[in-house]
Formats: C-alpha cells, structure tokens, sequence
C-alpha cells in the first residue's frame, strides 16, 4: 500500500516534531572496563550508530580503535547515563535545540568530572 505525497508530508512533518531523547551516554569495553563518555542530542542514533558498527565491524570512533582491534566489536556496550527532560512544548526552532544543546553540553562535563574516563580508566582526552 502506497501512501499519497500529503500523507508522507504530515507524517514527516510530525517526526520531526517529536522529541528525540538527548542526553549522556557511555561505551563500556566489558573486557577491561575502559569506558568512552560522550553526548548526543538523539541518543537514539547514537545507540543504533554502535549497533551498526559492530554489525559492520567498522568502527568510527577513533578512542576506541586499539581496543576494537585487540578485543573485538562484542566487547564494547552501550549504557545511556542521563537523559534531559522534554519541556512542556517540543519547538524545533534553533534557538530552542541550542539551550537543549547547552543543557546536554553540561551534562556530559558533569559526567567526564565524574567518571573521569581518562588513562587507565578511559578513552576520553583530557581537555586543553
């Protein structure tokens, strides 16, 4: 069954009015425990860009790659860590998803402060 052009439209219309769960997620390698923190405003994505490396074996993240090598795609997980609250009314004006932007930014700062996923214990690099 074909849908019409208008109906696709409403329909694409109304997706890119929903709200897209945005927050902090982590890569646990669970051979090691190393983890790799990070944001996203579609944590969504983020989960399904991890599945699609590992069914691919591709691997994009660049932290990661030593470790994917030696200990294989099936090592590493993903764990989401905070998720912002959608306000009352979801806008997708720019200056809107910019506060959301800067809500996630905070986020992940309060997570690496607080996992610290450096050296030993991590992917992340330290900020300059």
């Amino acid at each position: 069954m074909a849908l019409d052009k208008q109906k696709k439209k409403e329909l694409a219309a109304e997706y890119k009015q929903t709200f897209r769960a945005m927050g902090v997620y982590q890569i646990r390698n669970i051979e090691n425990g190393k983890i790799y923190v990070d944001s996203s405003m579609d944590l969504d994505g983020a989960r399904n860009r991890l599945a699609f490396m590992k069914q691919t074996n591709m691997n994009a993240i660049i932290e990661l790659k030593q470790d994917w090598n030696e200990y294989g795609r099936d090592c590493f997980v993903f764990e989401e860590l905070d998720r912002i609250k959608p306000r009352e009314e979801f806008v997708t004006v720019v200056s809107d998803l910019k506060k959301y932007r800067e809500e996630v930014d905070a986020l992940l700062d309060l997570w690496l402060e607080k996992l610290q996923p450096y050296g030993d214990k991590g992917y992340n690099r330290l900020k300059r």
